[in-house]
C-alpha cells in the first residue's frame, strides 16, 4: 500500500478516536477554549520534533523565525489562509449545531470531499482515474451515512435550500475543503517541511480562535491536565499523519480517506457506549472500506 494512503488511513483512525474522546471526556467545555488548550498541548508535544528536524534548534528563536519568514510570501499566504479556513469551518459548524439539530447538520458537514474533488481538478489540474473518482463518491457517501439518522435520507441536503443551519453546515464543509486544498498546495507545491507545517497550522488555528476562548474561558483544574495532555498527543499524531498524507497524495484522495474518521467515531460509540442505529453505522463502515479500496486501485 502507498505510504501516503497508509498515513491517511492511520489519520482517520486517530481522528476518529479523538472525536470519540472529545464526546466522552470533554463535553462540558466551551468549544473555542477547548480547542485552544488542546492545540497548545499538541504544539508542546510536537515542537521538539520540529526543532530537531528543521535545523532550528541551534538557531533558537532566530532560527525558527528565519525558517518561517524565509519562505515564499505566497507560501506564507497559503499557511495563513489554510489556518483561517480551518478555524472558519469550525466556527461555522458550531453555529450550525447551535441553530439546528446535530443529527440534521452533521451529515451535511461531512461532504467535504465532494467540494475538494472539483476544486482540485479545476484549480490544480489534478487527474484521477475513473475508479478513483468513484471511490471518492463511495467514501463520501459512507461518511454521510455514518452521520445519518433514519428518516428521509436526502432530507438534510434538500433542506439546505431553505434551512439556515443546513446552509451554515454546507459553507463549513466548503471551508474545510479549502483547508484541505491549502494543505496539499503548502506541502506539495511549496514543499513546506511537514514537521514545520504541523505546529504552524495548529498555532494559526489557535490564534484565530483565541479571542473566543478569552471571552468564554474553560474552567480547568489541575486534575484535568492528564486528559488535556492525552488529547494533545492524539492531535499531534493525527496532524502528523494527515500532513504525511497530504504531502504524498492528491487532496481529492487524501480528504475522503481521512474524513472516514467519522465512521471510526460512530462505530466506537456503538460498540462502547451502545449508541443508536449501530447497524446503519456498520453499513457506513463497509461502504468506507469499499471506497478506500477503490481509491487504492
Amino acid at each position: 500500500m502507498d505510504a501516503g494512503l497508509f498515513s491517511a488511513i492511520g489519520a482517520a483512525v486517530v481522528w476518529g478516536v479523538y472525536i470519540f474522546v472529545l464526546k466522552r471526556s470533554f463535553s462540558g467545555y466551551p468549544p473555542a477554549g477547548l480547542t485552544v488548550l488542546i492545540n497548545a498541548s499538541a504544539i508542546a508535544w510536537f515542537l521538539p520534533v520540529t526543532l530537531a528536524t528543521n535545523d532550528l534548534a541551534a538557531g533558537g528563536i532566530e532560527g525558527f523565525v528565519r525558517g518561517v519568514t524565509g519562505a515564499d510570501p505566497a507560501a506564507v499566504a497559503v499557511v495563513a489562509g489554510t489556518a483561517a479556513a480551518t478555524a472558519a469551518a469550525f466556527v461555522l459548524f458550531l453555529r450550525a449545531i447551535d441553530e439546528g439539530d446535530v443529527s440534521y447538520v452533521t451529515p451535511i458537514n461531512k461532504v467535504v470531499p465532494m467540494f475538494v474533488l472539483p476544486l482540485e481538478v479545476l484549480l490544480l489540474g489534478e487527474v484521477l482515474a475513473p475508479i478513483q473518482v468513484a471511490g471518492v463518491v463511495v467514501a463520501t457517501a459512507a461518511v454521510y451515512v455514518a452521520n445519518y439518522e433514519p428518516g428521509d435520507l436526502l432530507a438534510p441536503l434538500v433542506g439546505a435550500v431553505h434551512s439556515r443551519p443546513a446552509q451554515l453546515a454546507l459553507v463549513s464543509a466548503a471551508c474545510y475543503a479549502v483547508s484541505d486544498l491549502g494543505k496539499r498546495v503548502a506541502l506539495q507545491e511549496f514543499a513546506i517541511p511537514g514537521t514545520l507545517w504541523v505546529p504552524l497550522l495548529l498555532a494559526g488555528v489557535t490564534l484565530v480562535l483565541l479571542p473566543g476562548a478569552v471571552r468564554n474561558p474553560p474552567s480547568v483544574t489541575r486534575r484535568d491536565a492528564p486528559k488535556f495532555l492525552a488529547a494533545g498527543a492524539l492531535v499531534a499524531l493525527g496532524e502528523h499523519l494527515t500532513t504525511v498524507a497530504f504531502a504524498a497524495l492528491p487532496a481529492s484522495i487524501a480528504s475522503p480517506v481521512i474524513n472516514t474518521q467519522a465512521i471510526v467515531a460512530v462505530v466506537l460509540g456503538g460498540v462502547i457506549l451502545g449508541e443508536r442505529y449501530f447497524r446503519v453505522r456498520l453499513v457506513a463502515a463497509l461502504l468506507a472500506v469499499i471506497g478506500v479500496g477503490m481509491i487504492a486501485l
